[in-house]
């Protein structure tokens, strides 16, 4: 049966006789089937999108194999072929499932008559055109291998009587069909259908048809279908059918809405171009490519271009009057010629070199820092001598929170030049700093030429933070980059790889800012001019609580003085327990929680002036962070109160040493101490043995115990060889059970043979030792000038004395 066709009676014929029997059929009314020739038993054929309503004809495609099979075998040659059509039941989320039971159908079908069907041929769908007869309620359904069969109890339908009512439906389904048609003329086709095929007279098949013809879905048709009183079915066609127009109505006017629009925009394009083409002709107007070129040359009389960038500018343009606006090398070239005639070439903003001007900016500013404003001043000395400032690389080194780039906005202030600031924390590629070259897609200069464009003057301050936190990647070495940049005999010819022409840096002043000098780079390090900002002491802090953070704090949460009142003891005391690092920003955001209390109790209480008492200090600010200086009251055996120094600035820390006796002598550390402090501690454990050598006592004590070193605080890691001198003498204090001397602190390095070495950092040690109301410090011999160097009221109330070997040491520690 490969070429073969199953027919109505069952034989097997020809292709040219299906089509003529079948347009036999079509020119005349099919006669209707009577029930007694209907099966009691019949094939299912799932529908998956919509049923089929009686005396109507339609096609079916039969992809299934197993069903075509189950057609061949259940067809018989000698009689018509019927087939039971049964809507499946849709899933939760509205997906059309597979059958697997009975359940998974409606119980409303209708029993169709195959007129035609296409040759079977392996692999291919099986088309069949079939002529439905009657609807059916399903009895039962069994399944059979993986096709269904339905034993159904066919409807008897009789002609209902045509009632006033029913007239009336019949009237508004026409109408609405007509309206339909109207608005759409997809709808046409079905009308001429519905003139030809159905009896307007009957109800019932007017119903039908009119429900078949909307888009609605395949549930809402077989609620239709299932309706047996004839009025409800022409009701819920007609409910079908206003919705359809409904969506017409609703569709047309959005089609209407973009024609109208399109039009408007289309009728606007013409004219444009009309008008474009109309100036052109009177020469009023010029092309795109002209009027860039305009712009590009009025840019240009006001520069002072070099040699090199006028003869690339003059070679890109003349490259732009060949290009057409369409072609993608115009953009590119368009964009190239906007940077290169956008920089301010030659143009130098007017400087200020006024010292008085200056010393005032910055004394408004900031408070205390006198060496680093004695530094900025000498700079601008020498700017007023020699009349410019090129070739100068300032490097502020210090704590967060010190004023780092508040300083370098206010050198800008006082010189009258424009400012800039970018961070160079995390930055992994090269081409921030030197610019992608044009090739790449999404090409931009580096910074330093963004930043000049956005100054608009050759001569700026540019300011680069964190250039301890630069990175490194695949990509390149911004650090390395950064070396042109920075070398005032190179930066005059600063080459920028999207420009491609030299730039001259040499007049902008830079000021960089880090945290520490450890993690850059030497050949960077040596380019720069180091200024160190060590950070505050508390009575600093106070006065820049009170000149500077408070009113800002107080103005930013819309108070004033009057009705907030926080005194210089108060501040004193917010410093001492919960604001003591270098910098101030602790100290900012404990005021910004005292004004939102404040804030709060004004609210709630208006017109009451908040005056804040130390009492009140533990309730605004929570428990105190900062004890210290109270966490040994009076001196102990084996505690010795050392100095350090962090990327946070100075600090005070405690070295504790005790025996276990175990009968053996025994030594170690821990705190997370590094390499170079735990090698420290061991110089200090061996040379206070042989110090001890002679002792008896002593000896005896270090073989029979085992000694255990601590330094607090257990999670914070520390480093360096600062610490000998303090654990050497923790470790003497417990083997002679004597205490050190109260308020005393020491740094120094201890070698091997006793001798006590310089450190760095003596500043900021110095400033952590007032904070913690230490009174005597021992520091090493060598180091005494540093001191000497520092300001007067950073060493006030500090007794230091100078110590060259351990010996000394002892007398001071151990009177």
């Amino acid at each position: 049966m490969a070429e073969d066709e199953l027919t109505e009676d069952g034989a097997i014929v020809s292709e040219n006789q299906v089509d003529e029997e079948t347009k036999a059929q079509e020119e005349e009314q099919l006669p209707a089937v009577s029930q007694d020739r209907l099966p009691e038993k019949l094939l299912v054929i799932p529908l998956r999108d919509r049923p089929m309503f009686p005396k109507m004809m339609g096609p079916l495609v039969l992809e299934e194999a197993a069903l075509q099979r189950e057609i061949i075998e259940y067809s018989d040659k000698s009689s018509p072929l019927y087939l039971a059509l049964l809507l499946v039941k849709p899933s939760g989320d509205g997906m059309v499932k597979t059958p697997t039971d009975g359940d998974d159908f409606f119980h409303v079908g209708t029993a169709v008559r195959v007129l035609q069907a296409s040759p079977v041929k392996r692999g291919e769908p099986l088309h069949m055109v079939a002529q439905a007869l009657t609807r059916f309620d399903v009895h039962a359904i069994t399944k059979k291998d993986e096709v269904f069969y339905v034993e159904p109890t066919y409807w008897q339908e009789e002609t209902p009587e045509n009632t006033a009512e029913m007239k009336a439906y019949e009237v508004a389904i026409i109408d609405c069909i007509k309206e339909l048609v109207t608005l759409n003329p997809l709808f046409k086709e079905g009308l001429s259908l519905l003139v030809e095929r159905v009896n307007l007279s009957d109800p019932s098949a007017l119903a039908d048809f009119s429900a078949s013809m909307t888009t609605s879905s395949g549930a809402e048709i077989q609620k239709v279908l299932e309706t047996r009183d004839v009025l409800e079915r022409l009701e819920a066609s007609l409910v079908l059918l206003k919705k359809e127009l409904e969506i017409t109505r609703l569709k047309s006017q959005i089609s209407k809405r973009i024609e109208e629009r399109l039009s408007k925009q289309q009728r606007e394009f013409f004219l444009k171009q009309q008008l474009q083409e109309i100036k052109q002709e009177l020469g009023l107007a010029k092309d795109d490519t002209q009027a860039e070129l305009e712009k590009y040359e009025a840019r240009l009389k006001n520069l002072v271009l070099s040699d090199e960038a006028r003869d690339r500018v003059t070679e890109e343009m003349e490259k732009l009057k060949l290009i057409g606006p369409s072609s993608p090398e115009f953009s590119v070239s368009r964009t190239y010629l906007d940077w290169l005639t956008i920089l301010p070439w030659g143009v130098y903003s007017k400087e200020s070199y006024n010292i008085d001007k200056a010393r005032r900016i910055l004394d408004r500013d900031h408070y205390g820092l006198e060496d680093v404003k004695e530094r900025i001043l000498e700079l601008i000395s020498v700017g007023i001598v020699k009349g410019d400032l090129s070739g100068s690389i300032i490097l502020l080194v210090g704590p967060p929170g010190v004023g780092k780039t508040s300083i370098g906005q206010s050198i800008a202030k006082s010189l009258s030049r424009k400012f800039y600031r970018f961070s160079l924390g995390g930055m992994r590629d090269e081409a921030e700093i030197k610019g992608h070259r044009r090739t790449y897609i999404g090409a931009m200069p580096g910074k330093f030429i963004q930043a000049i464009k956005t100054c608009k003057t050759a001569n700026p301050v540019i300011m680069l933070d964190e250039i301890d936190k630069i990175g490194a990647s695949f990509h390149g070495d911004p650090a390395s980059a950064l070396l042109e940049v920075l070398d005032p005999e190179q930066n005059r010819d600063f080459l920028d790889h999207y420009l491609d022409v030299r730039f001259d840096l040499s007049k902008i002043l830079f000021i960089v800012t880090a945290n520490q000098l450890d993690t850059i780079p030497g050949p960077l390090l040596d380019r720069m001019e180091i200024i160190q900002l060590p950070g505050y002491i508390l009575q600093e802090k106070v006065e820049i609580a009170r000149r500077h953070l408070l009113p800002k704090q107080l103005k930013m949460h819309g108070l004033t003085a009057r009705q907030v009142h926080i005194g210089k003891a108060v501040l004193a005391a917010i410093v001492d327990g919960w604001a003591r690092e270098a910098g101030v920003r602790g100290l900012e955001n404990c005021l910004k929680k005292i004004i939102r209390k404040s804030a709060r109790r004004i609210v709630e209480h208006p017109g009451e002036e908040v005056r804040i008492g130390k009492n009140e200090l533990t309730d605004l600010l929570g428990k105190q962070v900062f004890s210290e200086g109270r966490a040994y009251k009076k001196p102990r055996v084996g505690v010795v109160r050392g100095l350090a120094y962090t990327s946070m600035g100075g600090a005070t820390l405690y070295i504790e040493a005790i025996p276990v006796p175990t009968g053996k002598a025994g030594y170690r550390q821990t705190g997370q101490l590094g390499q170079v402090m735990i090698e420290s501690s061991e110089i200090a454990y061996t040379y206070v043995r042989s110090f001890l050598s002679k002792d008896k006592n002593a000896t005896e004590f270090f073989a029979q115990n085992f000694i255990h070193l601590h330094v607090p605080a257990g999670a914070t890691p520390k480093d360096g060889p600062s610490a000998g001198v303090t654990m050497a003498c923790a470790l003497y204090s417990l083997a002679k059970d004597k205490t050190i001397i109260p308020d005393l602190a020491m740094t120094g390095e201890l070698t091997l043979s006793g001798l006590v070495m310089p450190i760095g950092g003596v500043k900021e040690k110095i400033i952590a030792a007032k904070r913690s109301d230490v009174k005597t410090v021992l520091l090493p011999k060598e180091n005494q000038g540093d001191f000497e160097m520092l300001p007067e009221h950073v060493r006030e109330g500090i007794t230091p004395y100078f110590v060259s070997d351990f010996y000394e040491v002892l007398k001071i520690c151990f009177p």
